[in-house]
């Protein structure tokens, strides 16, 4: 197999994080595309970005925070442009199943030149365990809208396999893939996957978009994440396509997705949810 010189944008992430180590054991180079990097990659500023995308063959986007938040369009574009300069071959980008604003940013990598893949994933599991909904799991109270949403949670293992595949193998370019569990969840249920697995009490209360949304501004949350965590809620839990689950996951991987429990059970046995380990750690 040919050694590739590969960008991990978002190398530090949930997915970017995984992708590396993947793309190292089977003895790619990999460079992380991270602030704290050498060189170093930040979305906001693009003078950099050369400097980052020199000698890349194969890029790995994931924007931060989301992919539908304003200017994340205008970024794409530009590092698209930069992409092109630097004579890289191919992108993969992670981007949202369900988030319409999201499908513009991809048009631009379809419409690049570039070989590409589109890997859109419904909400992860690591939600729960690496990212905002681990503080509320600890405390052991659990307090979101839309308590009705079925989810496909996928893990980001699985994403993280699929991508490396897309970036190594030429069958995957041109493609557009829906990544999700075998199943839906809704949070109540997920959060007593979580209860069950961690042998613990956690309370799942359902509340209205506005509660929510007043709760976080009252909790001093910034601006720019209130205003995604909002429209995480109402435009993509709203939108009937991201219920839907798909066999794209065990069509690539030759495999059936991880299930919730499954990850549930995985995490409950390194102690992460054990609030007295937790406390030790603050």
């Amino acid at each position: 197999m040919k050694t590739e010189n590969i960008l991990v944008i978002g190398g530090t992430g949930k997915t970017g994080k995984r992708v590396v180590t993947r793309l190292e054991e089977l003895g790619h180079i990999v460079r992380i595309g991270s602030r704290s990097a050498s060189p170093a990659f930040d979305w906001h500023q693009p003078d950099g970005w050369a400097q980052a995308l020199e000698g890349i063959d194969k890029v790995y986007i994931t924007y931060q925070p989301d992919l539908a938040v304003p200017g994340a369009l205008e970024s794409i574009e530009q590092l698209v442009k930069e992409s092109k300069r630097a004579n890289v071959k191919k992108l993969v980008i992670l981007s949202g199943k369900g988030e319409r604003e999201a499908q513009l940013c991809e048009q631009v990598i379809i419409h690049s030149g570039l070989e590409y893949t589109i890997v859109r994933a419904s909400w992860f599991n690591q939600n729960f365990s690496e990212n905002f909904l681990l503080e509320p799991v600890l405390e052991g109270i659990v307090v979101l809208p839309q308590a009705e949403a079925q989810i496909p949670w996928v893990d980001a293992d699985d994403i993280a396999d699929v991508v490396t595949k897309a970036l190594i193998e030429d069958r995957h370019n041109g493609k557009i893939y829906q990544l999700t569990g075998s199943r839906t969840l809704t949070f109540g249920e997920a959060v007593a996957e979580i209860a069950k697995a961690s042998n613990r009490e956690i309370q799942f209360v359902p509340v209205s978009i506005k509660e929510y949304g007043d709760g976080m501004r009252k909790a001093g949350v910034p601006e720019d994440f209130a205003w995604l965590i909002e429209y995480l809620f109402t435009e993509v839990l709203g939108n009937p396509e991201l219920a839907e689950v798909t066999s794209d996951v065990e069509k690539i991987l030759g495999r059936k997705p991880i299930d919730f429990r499954e990850y549930a059970t995985k995490v409950a046995a390194t102690g992460i949810w054990n609030t007295s380990i937790a406390q030790t750690h603050e």
